[in-house]
């Protein structure tokens, strides 16, 4: 097996791993909407995964294919293999690419403790605390407001763009001579919009944490599903958005199998 095989490989267990942990915090949400209990985040989600038959070995392979979906992000946006740089567009896809790839890191870590019971299984919302912190971090920082505003404004660039993908739903990326199937087309356009609202919400709640100087008020997807069901009808909205989730999981999927992948080869990086 060569090395752009083995990373194709990788890359397609990547968004396997991506694709069951989205459906897990689709359902999660749903489940809150109707008992009124806490949304859980990706690493929440990895958390319930160790209480359920086979979890640890689901937990192993959901590491290795988030390791792979980390290199393979993380090269894309380093080693720009598609020339995006070209464009003003294409070097914020190559940031967001490594900002990607670097919380796929993380998720690969945690998905790996457990696996290996290094560390306990924590359900709910781990990543919020964890925006907190580092948001207090950056408060005390010289520049640290406008810092945070800057990290709020980039996720609202990026929930536009999910959302303009959700509205286009050409998806051309998934492979085959045709256009992907209509029905594919509103899982994935409906996975997207989801996202769009979730990453509008969280950049918004770091704005507010910029904004009032407390790193309290800042949050990541638990919280953002958290202020979903405090709305007028939140339940109602929280069910949808948690079914959008799920939808894009299943999406994902379908990415890991049929998906157009271009491995970068290791070569000096392109400069931003």
């Amino acid at each position: 097996m060569t090395y752009i095989d083995r990373m194709t490989m990788l890359a397609r267990l990547g968004f396997a791993a991506r694709g069951l942990v989205y459906i897990l915090v689709g359902w999660l949400a749903f489940v809150a909407s109707r008992t009124g209990g806490e949304p859980s985040d990706n690493q929440g989600a990895l958390g319930s995964l160790s209480d359920t038959p086979m979890g640890q070995a689901l937990l192993a392979i959901c590491a290795l294919g988030f390791a792979g979906y980390a290199f393979w992000r993380l090269a894309e946006g380093a080693l720009d293999p598609e020339a995006r740089s070209r464009t003003h567009k294409g070097k914020f896809e190559r940031i967001s690419y490594l900002i990607s790839g670097a919380a796929n890191g993380v998720l690969c870590i945690v998905a790996g403790k457990l696996a290996l019971r290094q560390s306990p299984a924590r359900h709910g919302s781990p990543g919020d605390e964890s925006a907190q912190s580092w948001s207090a971090w950056l408060l005390d920082k010289p520049g640290g407001v406008a810092l945070l505003c800057a990290i709020g404004i980039g996720l609202f660039l990026v929930a536009g763009a999910q959302a303009l993908k959700a509205y286009k739903a050409s998806f051309d990326e998934l492979d085959g001579d045709v256009p992907a199937p209509a029905y594919v087309r509103w899982i994935g356009r409906m996975g997207y919009g989801a996202r769009a609202v979730v990453f509008a919400i969280i950049g918004w709640l770091l704005i507010s944490a910029a904004i009032h100087h407390d790193p309290a008020r800042a949050g990541g997807l638990g919280d953002a599903l958290a202020e979903l069901r405090a709305q007028p009808e939140g339940s109602l909205i929280l069910a949808i958005i948690g079914l959008g989730l799920s939808l894009f999981g299943i999406f994902s999927l379908v990415e890991a199998r049929y998906r157009r992948l271009k491995v970068p080869k290791l070569r000096p990086p392109i400069k931003l």
